[in-house]
Parts: structure tokens; C-alpha cells; sequence
């Protein structure tokens, strides 16, 4: 155990608190289900808030099947997803996956004891069954080390992470709703770029007043070919490209499949501004688009369709157009669904229409949406490092708070040992208070 100040003693769950293993009523009785009183399972934990209601409630005489703890305990998930904890805000019930500390009031403060629970997975883990699913048994559960502080300090301890976590918390609610910005930044940068108003002060600078003519892109490519439905393999010369690589309008290289096959090279190898159209997928994800940029050599495969673009379209300028909303609403509009993927065939693809200025209008248009999408980006990296930092201060704080740096020492207050005495001295009092059973005659 860490080192803790000299008014704290290392002890355990099992000392400090009553342990419950929840149990599940009988769902043959449907008697038992439908009332008032909560049936925590482990998806409803790791919630800020204190527990008082759930998906699955129990009536009373469920309530009576089931083992009910009290308002104030803490309960952790011990079965599966180790460590996953929540605070019952009411009394309540839970499943078997869980066990609940009922923390002995007159030595433990109930926040300091769920805020020191939140700290115990990576112990859970490694003291865990070696089994398909992770299992700590109550037993071994009651053995989790448990820095015991003075009540009060306990007290001071938990009014300060409710007020410091809860500012985290606040910091990662607030950063959280940053990158839906930065997804609707992108697309109305798309929209812009594609309806004329991201150059209008260009063309006005140019002597431009005229609309852009509309087009099909069967007009202005002049090929769409499916790729090779050759199985691929994870190692080879060269790599075919997958839906998969096709991620936000631009090609990732991270997850490769390789042909060796000469024939399929031949027949597929891509070429320097090819862009790339995801015929098939979900409904959501139908239709994305990158384009080649020739850095390497690579195919690419069946559920893909490559666009050569003719002289008078610029293949980034076909990417924006296909990845605007008023691509992405054409590409819902024509695709045929299937029983779990959508379909949108060359046929189709050909048939869009769109706007097409001339191409040093294209050529600033694209300038123009590098130039931010790049902005974009670095908002995106700051996003997630701030993230990360917001992700680790949470733990840095339990961690500082359970070694006794989080809030000073009071040297009024009754060491932590005397806690222990006390309840010690209480149970041999209950015990010796408890009649003696005589001997049968």
C-alpha cells in the first residue's frame, strides 16, 4: 500500500463495511417486476449521480425475493466489466454481478467510501479469477486495501472531490460537445464550398457574376469501374484499398489487406487522382469518398467504385462535392437498401447533378477549403489532448486524495486507529450483550 499520514490506518472493505452480493428475483414471477424500488445492474453504474430510479424496477414482494442495501451504499460491479461503480441514492436491489459496501457510519464517511471504491479496479483486475469472465467473489472483494482517514478528514475529503470532480465532470460535458461542432464546421465549410458562397468574393474580384452550370457527373468523369473481387490476403506487394480506408473524405492507411495477384494489378492499379466512392454500406456511411493521391501504389476492391475525373473537374473538388450535404442527400436518396446495407451502383452515380464552375474557380475553392478543414484539424488535436489531460485528472485527484495530499491534516482530529478500537469494542459489546442458548436437558 502507499504511503498515507501517520493519523490514517491500512485496513480493508470487509473491516470497514458490510458486504452484499445482489441476487435476481425470479423472472417466472412477473409479480416481482414493475414497481417502484430500483434493480441496479451494471450498466446503470458509473453515473455522477446518486441512483433512484432504473430501467428494471422491482414491486415490494420483489423487493422481499431480493436483498435490499441501504441509501448511501456504494455498489460495484464484480462479474465482467470489473470496477464499474455506482451510489444508491435510495435503498435499492441489485443483480448478482454486483457487491455492495455498506460502510459502518460511525468510522466511514458514504462518499469516502464510493469515492475510494472508484480507485479499486485495476486491483479488482489483477486479483480477479483467470477465468472466460472476469469474477471477484465477496470474499476476495472484502480484501480491496482501504485507506482509512479520520472521520473528519474523511468529511473534508469528500466535500472537496464533490466540488473538484464535479468542475471535471462540467470540463468533460463542455469538451464532449466540441467535436459535433467541428463535424458541423466541416459540413457547412462543404456546403459553401459547393453552393458558390465560399468564392462569391472571388468571382466578384474576377469580374464573375454568372451561376454555375449544373452537370451530371457522367458528363465530366469518364470512368466508373468496380473494384477486384480477388481475395485478398494480410500480406503482399501491393495493398487493396477498402471501404474501411475511406474515413472522413480522405484515404487511411492504418488497416491493409495485399494482393500478389499480377492480373489484378494490372487491371486495378490505381492512378494519381482517382477518387474512391463506397458503394455499399450502412445507411449512414453509403457514399463516402477519397481521393488518390498516387504516394504509393495500391487497387482497390469490389464495394469500391473509382471515378476518373475528365479536364474540366478537379478531383478534390468532386470529393467536397460528393462529401456536401448535397451529396450526402442524394446519396440517400437513390440507394436501394438491402437487409442490413445500402447499395448505390454506378448507374447512379453517374445520374448527379451539381454545380460546376470553371476550374481556377475549383482550384480556389479547394485552396480555400484545405485552408480550413487544416484549422480544423489542429482544433481536433488540441480537442483531443485536452481530452486526455480532462481523462487523467479524475484518477490523479482520487489518487492524491487516498495518499492524504488533497486536503490538510487536522492534528485535532481522533486518529483513524481509534475508529477501528471503537467499532471493535462495539461488536465484542454486541456479542457479549446476546443471551447464551442453555443446554438441551
Amino acid at each position: 500500500m502507499s504511503e498515507i499520514p501517520d493519523t490514517w490506518i491500512n485496513t480493508n472493505l470487509k473491516t470497514v463495511a458490510n458486504l452484499v452480493t445482489g441476487n435476481t428475483p425470479s423472472t417466472k414471477s412477473p409479480e416481482y417486476y414493475g414497481g417502484s424500488v430500483p434493480f441496479v445492474k451494471p450498466g446503470d453504474l458509473d453515473s455522477a449521480d446518486p441512483i433512484t430510479v432504473t430501467e428494471q424496477q422491482l414491486t415490494g414482494l420483489g423487493a422481499q425475493q431480493s436483498r435490499l442495501v441501504r441509501a448511501g451504499s456504494t455498489l460495484v460491479s464484480c462479474i465482467g466489466n470489473l470496477g464499474k461503480v455506482g451510489f444508491a441514492g435510495v435503498p435499492l436491489a441489485t443483480n448478482q454481478q454486483i457487491n455492495s459496501a455498506e460502510f459502518h457510519s460511525e468510522i466511514v464517511d458514504d462518499r469516502y467510501g464510493y469515492y475510494l471504491c472508484k480507485t479499486l479496479k485495476p486491483w479488482m483486475e489483477r486479483e480477479s479469477s483467470a477465468t472466460t469472465i472476469a469474477i471477484l467473489n465477496k470474499g476476495k472483494f472484502g480484501e480491496a486495501p482501504f485507506p482509512l482517514a479520520p472521520l473528519p478528514e474523511q468529511k473534508r475529503i469528500a466535500d472537496k472531490l464533490d466540488s473538484v470532480l464535479t468542475r471535471v465532470d462540467a470540463v468533460n460535458t463542455r469538451l464532449a460537445r466540441v467535436a459535433p461542432l467541428l463535424k458541423r464546421f466541416r459540413q457547412s465549410v462543404l456546403a459553401a464550398a459547393t453552393s458558390g458562397r465560399l468564392t462569391e468574393d472571388w468571382r466578384g474580384a474576377n469580374g464573375l457574376s454568372n451561376p454555375w452550370p449544373l452537370v451530371l457527373l457522367g458528363e465530366v468523369a469518364r470512368d466508373f469501374s468496380y473494384g477486384s473481387a480477388a481475395k485478398s490476403s494480410p500480406a503482399g506487394h501491393v495493398p487493396v484499398l477498402r471501404m474501411g480506408n475511406i474515413q472522413e473524405g480522405a484515404l487511411d492507411w492504418s488497416d491493409l489487406v495485399f494482393t500478389s495477384d499480377p492480373a489484378e494489378i494490372a487491371k486495378y492499379r490505381l492512378q494519381d487522382g482517382d477518387v474512391l466512392f463506397n458503394r455499399t454500406n450502412s445507411p449512414e456511411l453509403v457514399g463516402k469518398t477519397a481521393v488518390f493521391r498516387g504516394k504509393r501504389e495500391a487497387i482497390y476492391a469490389g464495394y469500391l467504385i473509382r471515378v476518373r475525373c475528365s479536364s474540366d473537374l478537379l478531383p478534390d473538388y468532386l470529393n467536397y462535392c460528393l462529401g456536401s450535404p448535397a451529396g450526402k442527400h442524394y446519396c440517400w436518396q437513390v440507394k436501394s437498401d438491402g437487409v442490413s446495407q445500402s447499395n448505390i451502383n454506378a448507374k447512379k452515380l453517374a445520374a448527379f447533378s451539381f454545380g460546376l464552375p470553371r476550374l481556377d474557380e475549383q482550384t480556389e475553392i479547394v485552396r480555400r477549403v484545405e485552408t480550413l478543414f487544416a484549422f480544423a484539424d489542429r482544433l481536433e488535436a488540441r480537442l483531443a489532448q485536452a481530452q486526455t489531460a480532462a481523462t487523467r485528472l479524475t484518477p490523479a485527484l482520487l489518487a492524491k486524495a487516498f495518499r492524504g495530499e488533497l486536503v490538510p491534516q487536522d492534528p485535532n482530529d481522533e486518529p483513524a486507529v481509534e475508529l477501528l478500537r471503537h467499532l471493535q469494542a462495539e461488536r465484542e459489546s454486541t456479542v457479549a450483550s446476546k443471551p447464551k442458548r442453555g443446554r438441551k436437558a
